[in-house]
């Protein structure tokens, strides 16, 4: 079994475990044993899924402005949820891979391995999401007709990325590849970095 093999069940699982309730608040009830890999996907996906619905709610343009900037600050600590969850990730990766012997020629790719399943993760609810549109009966042929063409080029974007993946990964394995991590190092959060934080001391 591939990696994204490994993600693609666990992805759709957290997505329709969200969907039983479709509600934000609902609580994370993660099937899997935690610290797994498959504890750390699961979550990611449930992150990015509440995340989704997150942005649409924020976007009704008769949102009370209370609640909407409540709403920011959520999907502010969402962010920083999942931007914190990818580094984990990419740290099994690290550790996972730590005996390698890198070749001489190795070379670093644009992105590392979790940043990229962070990407499979959010394409994973474009499917779901797309492919609700295309089920509605309440709907233009035209519209229907569209979001088929997009849920095919999604399903293709799927195959395409999953393969990138993969292939990243046996890279790094066979020593062809090497990562790192950064810390992503964001300032708006921080009361040190943030001028309009640290201004008003």
């Amino acid at each position: 079994m591939t990696f994204t093999e490994l993600c693609k069940p666990i992805f759709e699982q957290s997505i329709n475990d969200y969907h039983k309730t479709d509600d934000v608040n609902t609580p994370i009830q993660n099937p899997f044993e935690m610290k797994t890999i498959e504890y750390y996907l699961y979550l990611k996906n449930w992150i990015d899924t509440v995340q989704w619905h997150f942005e649409d709610i924020i976007r009704d343009p008769n949102i009370d402005p209370v609640e909407a900037l409540t709403l920011k600050r959520r999907i502010d600590k969402s962010n920083q949820d999942r931007t914190d969850l990818v580094e984990l990730i990419d740290s099994y990766f690290l550790d996972k891979y730590k005996e390698v012997k890198v070749a001489p020629d190795a070379t670093i790719n644009t992105e590392s391995p979790a940043w990229a399943i962070d990407r499979l993760s959010i394409l994973a609810l474009k499917i779901y999401h797309m492919n609700e549109e295309v089920k509605r009966t309440d709907v233009t042929p035209e519209h229907h007709a569209q979001c088929e063409k997009k849920l095919n080029v999604l399903l293709e974007q799927q195959k395409d990325l999953s393969t990138a993946i993969d292939q990243l990964i046996a890279d790094i394995e066979a020593g062809k590849k090497y990562m790192k991590v950064y810390k992503q190092m964001k300032m708006y959060n921080d009361p040190n970095l943030n001028p309009v934080l640290y201004g008003k001391k």
